[in-house]
């Protein structure tokens, strides 16, 4: 089914195409927010008659219009009554109802408002699960209350029509007389409670109250006005992928009811949440049009720092966050979310955001205040992380019921195979967690000698990168076929799957300069690159599957690291080559890039598939296009400035982006296309 969706931060409304929320197991329909659906049933009918859709305008992502009608239309059947639903998301939910009569005479209509909650938690939406709560309806003063109530754990639907209406404990319903050509309308005005029933507790947490729609294009309009903007002239299709991307992380950023303001939901639907991995990824990739928003991001996953071992959880000390949850299902600890600490790459990637910042902001006061816990990330690096005591980052789950099997970014249970494709045991040494380990050594040197006033611990650490380089390389690469390993096994085998992650070890930059070729030529090979992107996992590969989520399908955040990796080691036309044919597929989807498209090549299918159940938008898909933008220009923060060294690819012709913002304060970057 095809699903309409307007969100504002962590709150956010999925529905069919009608306009219509339809409590069915099979798709995440509903109105969601802080990770529990305080609607589950929202049916419009007319005299009793369900609407279909005429069309829907989604211009906004606040905001959406419905035009519908009863019946199914035809090309030979005039409507004579139709309806337009106009609705908007900020804190709360607004749906403005216009009944319009398009005939001579006066209708008397009975128009219905079915309303319903199971107040379900995220994780149940899939595999719905029966209530532990008390749920109740009741109806007060002409406003329909809808209650959820389990101890101290409370979520409340607050339901009002502007115009009278019979509310029973299922909906409303209207008598109305509209006149010849004329219209009538309400507005139903959807609140959100949040928290034990106090009022003054209340006060104090209830979702974010409505923000009228001239608040939200404001703040949306401050927001793109505040990024750099593409230079007339630039391809067409790069302006739309754009110009969506900062739309779409515009929608994302949110404000939880635990945390601070301006941090970036992973994506919708399932993952409106902070993510560690997916944070971290998407502020590096926007560094170069919104650096502001990483410092947000460092400061709360620093205060929530792993700080001692919760097997439940997976936590550890200096480990950084995976996912933080706020639903029934994490407050209950029915799942270990609250927050969870299941990712092996979130703590070294928080120091690479950390140095990434400092390198692009100067924002020495950030690096200085997070001094503490980037120790404790480095720290854990040799501890927690090194299972095996050989050196390197290994992972395996300390909570068997619930914990993630695969703790790396392909985190699905059957992504790290080896070639034949058989699974290995635990614990896992997947590579480009190496790479990011070796990264993040080298950058906290950079912090602790320039920073931290500690010339010693940068040289042990500069000293630990180097062994690690030299280990990495000796242990990971496979002789006789010449690539590096997808990861070790719990023997320290290799598992030599060829994967997308060699991409990963260029950017990190523990590959040495006599292997990187190789590298370079695999990813571009016909094994691994689908004319739209790299692959997950090659061709020749067990388990590859073109529709597999981590085993064969075109990530274009996999790939923007790719293109970034390459670009470090002076691979500039494979590095464009990934950013033109990536800004290419997002023509085909809109301009909006989705989390994962299907590895089919392209001479196969002449336009990407999709993925059957992506999220979109998704962060650090969004992100992928600010990215590709650094790549094509050479973007490169050198002390007090930035180095631009374009390589634009044949066909893409101009490409100017104005305004950067750094400690260089603000530049202009232009490029153009080798033919020209």
């Amino acid at each position: 089914m095809e699903l309409v969706s307007i969100l504002d931060g962590n709150t956010f409304l999925v529905s069919s195409r009608d306009g219509d929320i339809d409590p069915a197991p099979d798709y995440p329909s509903g109105l969601f927010s802080n990770d529990t659906r305080f609607l589950s049933t929202w049916q419009l009918t007319l005299d009793g008659e369900r609407l279909h859709a005429l069309s829907v305008d989604e211009q906004e992502y606040f905001m959406a219009r419905f035009f519908v009608v009863p019946g199914r239309p035809t090309q030979y059947i005039d409507a004579k009554i139709s309806a337009i639903r106009r609705r908007t998301i900020g804190g709360s939910f607004t749906e403005d109802l216009a009944i319009l009569n398009h005939t001579q005479e006066e209708a008397h209509l009975t128009v219905r408002m079915e309303m319903g909650s199971d107040f379900a938690d995220i994780f149940d939406v899939k595999n719905p699960q029966q209530p532990q709560g008390q749920m109740t309806a009741t109806v007060d003063d002409g406003c329909l209350r809808l209650a959820y109530q389990r101890d101290t754990f409370h979520r409340e639907t607050v339901i009002t029509s502007s115009e009278p209406a019979q509310v029973d404990e299922r909906g409303m319903t209207f008598d109305i007389r509209v006149p010849p050509h004329g219209e009538w309308n309400t507005q139903f005005h959807v609140e959100l409670v949040l928290g034990p029933r106090r009022p003054e507790f209340q006060k104090r947490i209830q979702a974010p109250r409505a923000r009228p729609v001239d608040r939200l294009r404001e703040d949306l309009q401050r927001w793109i006005d505040g990024a750099p903007q593409l230079g007339d002239g630039s391809p067409p299709a790069l302006v739309d992928a754009y110009q969506r991307s900062l739309v779409d992380l515009a929608a994302l950023r949110y404000t939880s009811i635990t945390m601070v303001a301006d941090l970036v939901a992973a994506g919708l639907p399932w993952f409106v949440a902070l993510f560690g991995r997916d944070s971290i990824f998407t502020c590096l990739q926007i560094m170069p049009v919104a650096p502001q928003l990483s410092a947000p991001t460092v400061g709360i996953l620093a205060r929530t720092q792993g700080s001692r071992l919760n097997d439940f959880r997976d936590e550890e000390p200096g480990k950084i966050l995976h996912e933080a949850r706020t639903g029934e299902s994490a407050a209950f600890e029915e799942q270990p979310h609250s927050p969870y600490y299941g990712s092996a790459d979130s703590t070294p990637l928080f120091i690479i955001l950390l140095d990434e910042y400092e390198r692009w902001t100067g924002d020495a006061a950030t690096v200085r205040a997070f001094e503490f816990e980037a120790r404790a990330a480095l720290s854990w690096l040799d501890t927690y992380a090194d299972l095996l005591g050989n050196g390197y980052i290994w992972y395996q789950t300390r909570n068997p019921d619930k914990g993630l099997e695969n703790q790396c970014w392909k985190d699905s249970w059957d992504a790290i195979s080896y070639a034949d494709g058989r699974l290995p045991g635990f614990p896992r040494a997947t590579c480009e967690l190496q790479g990011y380990a070796y990264d993040a050594k080298i950058r906290g040197a950079r912090l602790a000698r320039h920073f931290w006033n500690d010339p010693d611990y940068a040289a042990r650490l500069e000293r630990e990168a180097a062994q690690l380089k030299h280990r990495f390389n000796r242990d990971f690469w496979v002789t006789d076929r010449g690539y590096y390993a997808l990861a070790l096994d719990e023997e320290g085998r290799q598992v030599d799957a060829l994967s997308s992650n060699i991409g990963h070890l260029l950017w990190s930059g523990i590959v040495p300069r006599s292997r990187a070729r190789r590298v370079a030529d695999l990813l571009m090979s016909p094994r691994l690159f689908s004319g739209w992107g790299v692959r997950t996992l090659s061709t020749d590969a067990g388990r590859y599957n073109p529709l597999g989520y981590h085993v064969g399908t075109v990530w274009p955040f996999d790939n923007s690291i790719i293109a970034w990796g390459l670009r470090r080691y002076g691979f500039t036309r494979e590095a464009s080559t990934i950013c033109k044919s990536m800004i290419e597929a997002a023509e085909f989807f809109g301009g909006r890039l989705p989390e994962a498209f299907a590895g089919h090549d392209r001479a196969r299918t002449t336009y990407p598939v999709e993925y059957p159940t992506a999220c979109s938008p998704q962060a650090w898909s969004s992100g992928a296009i600010a990215l590709f933008l650094r790549v094509l220009l050479g973007l490169e923060p050198n002390g007090e400035n930035l180095i631009i060294k374009p390589d634009i690819p044949e066909g893409m012709g101009r490409v100017e982006l104005l305004n950067i913002p750094g400690r260089w304060g603000r530049l202009d970057a232009l490029g153009r296309g080798r033919s020209d």
